[in-house]
């Protein structure tokens, strides 16, 4: 594969549906715990909601970006500013999805996207970016921490409608 068959980019609302199948994938690969099953099966309205974020986000700094092989979707990230309590709403952009298809994994879209990611909210201002991360899940973390992100201290737990939890722990880094 040649480097002009992979890219990163603004995702337009026709990568909607390509989303989904991509976000669906993992969370049935690591959340299906966590994950209502009729939600497992629901890419139409999923599909919806994205479009419509891609197309009328509710913050101009809201960005959905997509990493491709060819004209194929093999991830995505959406981006926006950093709404935690403790957040300079100026300064702190955040990286609110970030999901690889399970199935093209250690491939480079990663790391693509996650430059991409950054480029974008270095454009809208931001001057560090968090992230958070479930606090089990080594492998993101690993990739988060080697392209040099640090934990700052801040930890949440996200309860299911399943009633299974999910802890997170939020990381950070300077950008711009």
């Amino acid at each position: 594969m040649t480097n002009a068959d992979v890219s990163a980019r603004l995702a337009w609302p026709d990568d909607a549906t390509s989303i989904v199948r991509v976000q669906l994938a993992r969370w049935r690969e690591s959340y299906a715990d966590l994950v209502p099953a009729d939600e497992l099966e629901a890419d139409g309205e999923l599909a919806e909601r994205w479009a419509t974020v891609i197309s009328s986000p509710k913050d101009a700094r809201m960005r959905v970006l997509v990493a491709l092989e060819r004209a194929d979707v093999r991830g995505f990230a959406l981006v926006h500013p950093c709404y935690d309590p403790d957040a300079d709403q100026v300064a702190d952009g955040e990286i609110g999805e970030f999901v690889i298809d399970p199935g093209h994994q250690r491939e480079g879209h990663g790391s693509r996207l996650l430059q991409a990611a950054v480029d974008t909210l270095a454009a809208d201002t931001f001057t560090r970016a968090v992230w958070w991360v479930g606090s089990t899940d080594d492998v993101l973390r690993g990739f988060v921490t080697e392209s040099g992100w640090e934990p700052d201290g801040a930890h949440r737990e996200l309860a299911a409608e399943t009633g299974e939890t999910l802890k997170q722990i939020r990381l950070h880094t300077a950008i711009g």
